[in-house]
């Protein structure tokens, strides 16, 4: 969740005191979503679920796509979290549950809250670019929000 204190209280995040940023190198596994695109899933791994509150990370791409249907995953439902879909390369466009239609496109980011429940699904449009590339971080909602 956003802090939207406009003048908050400093706070100190991280490892133990004096210790410096901690870093951590994540293998990634190849995922299938969809009917045709493969994620590198960094998030959840074995030994880290999670990272603050960022449950899931995934990449994909860059992927040649133009002779390729692109990105085709049906409506799926997500509870209790938001997604940030960041877009490198090509279009994704988003159609769910509550009638919302938006296209994401390259430096733009994708926001979907789904507290109690939510559809969604993530698709190439006809025509679309040769290539697809982006990231997508899902976000544990807290649980005073998670029902929402």
């Amino acid at each position: 969740m956003s802090n939207l204190d406009v003048k908050p209280a400093p706070t100190t995040c991280g490892g133990e005191p004096g210790t410096g940023p901690v870093r951590d190198l994540l293998p990634a596994r190849q995922v299938q979503l969809g009917e045709s695109t493969m994620v590198r899933r960094l998030l959840p791994s074995l030994g880290r679920r999670m990272v603050g509150a960022w449950c899931f990370v995934d990449h994909y791409g860059p992927d040649d796509i133009a002779d390729e249907p692109g990105m085709q995953v049906p409506p799926h439902p997500h509870m209790g979290l938001q997604t940030v879909s960041w877009l490198h390369a090509g279009e994704v466009l988003h159609r769910d549950s509550l009638g919302n239609l938006q296209t994401v496109r390259p430096r733009e980011l994708g926001l979907m809250t789904s507290g109690r429940a939510i559809s969604h699904s993530e698709e190439s449009p006809r025509p679309h670019a040769p290539l697809l590339h982006g990231a997508q971080l899902w976000v544990a909602l807290p649980d005073t929000h998670r029902h929402r």
